[in-house]
């Protein structure tokens, strides 16, 4: 005779987070505020991303960012500088934001104004991908120095983004066994609906193509 029980789970762990973030998507479409969570692994060059974002679009549009990080005010001090509006949320040792968590950051730091908010993710390429926050998009910031690989690793991750920015392109002369062919293949294959867009935010190397992504989903987003 079996001495234990098994147990079908038959909901969701992330049903509860999945129906939040749904009603905080609707919140922000009310007030027509789009709320891009960009997402990556650490040094993939969010912040730098960020900051030659907020150059070519701040001018057009208002903009506000999230800084998501266990520790440390680093980021939010480094976009503070651009002029743009900026909160710090620490997750309190947590290695990703939920709906929840995002919920709270943008009580404290108000999106009734703003047209276009940028969730920065806690930097690592798995519990993120596990976590709807609400956002209007998903973005994620593959480096080239991380390799050509990495859909294989974290298939999740590339599964749930509607755009991948491939960054640092101007090390691919050092870094010459990454293949951009080979990476968007691959990308493509998890997610044929991704825009997969070669950059970098050092140069500015492809980054209107960047940019020009952002308008439209807005421009699309605030119509609708």
């Amino acid at each position: 005779m079996e001495d234990f029980k098994t147990i079908e789970v038959k909901r969701s762990i992330f049903e509860d987070n999945d129906a939040d973030a749904q009603r905080l998507r609707e919140e922000l479409k009310a007030e027509k505020t789009f709320l891009l969570n960009l997402m990556s692994s650490p040094g993939a060059g969010k912040t730098t991303t960020l900051k030659r974002t907020i150059e070519a679009l701040k001018g057009e549009m208002k903009i506000g960012v999230m800084e998501a990080d266990i520790d440390s005010d680093v980021d939010a001090r480094a976009i503070s500088g651009t002029g743009v509006r900026a909160i710090q949320i620490h997750t309190g040792g947590m290695c990703h934001l939920d709906a929840d968590m995002t919920r709270q950051g943008i009580r404290e730091f108000g999106t009734e104004d703003l047209d276009f908010v940028v969730l920065e993710n806690v930097g690592n390429l798995v519990c993120p991908a596990e976590f709807d926050t609400g956002s209007t998009k998903n973005a994620m910031i593959l480096s080239v120095p991380e390799g050509d690989d990495k859909p294989l690793k974290y298939p999740l991750m590339f599964s749930i983004c509607d755009v991948v920015l491939i960054n640092k392109c101007d090390t691919l002369n050092v870094f010459d066994d990454f293949s951009k062919e080979a990476v968007k293949e691959r990308i493509l294959k998890l997610n044929p609906k991704a825009e997969v867009i070669f950059a970098s935010a050092k140069t500015g190397e492809g980054f209107e193509k960047w940019i020009q992504w952002i308008r439209k989903e807005i421009r699309e987003y605030q119509v609708l």
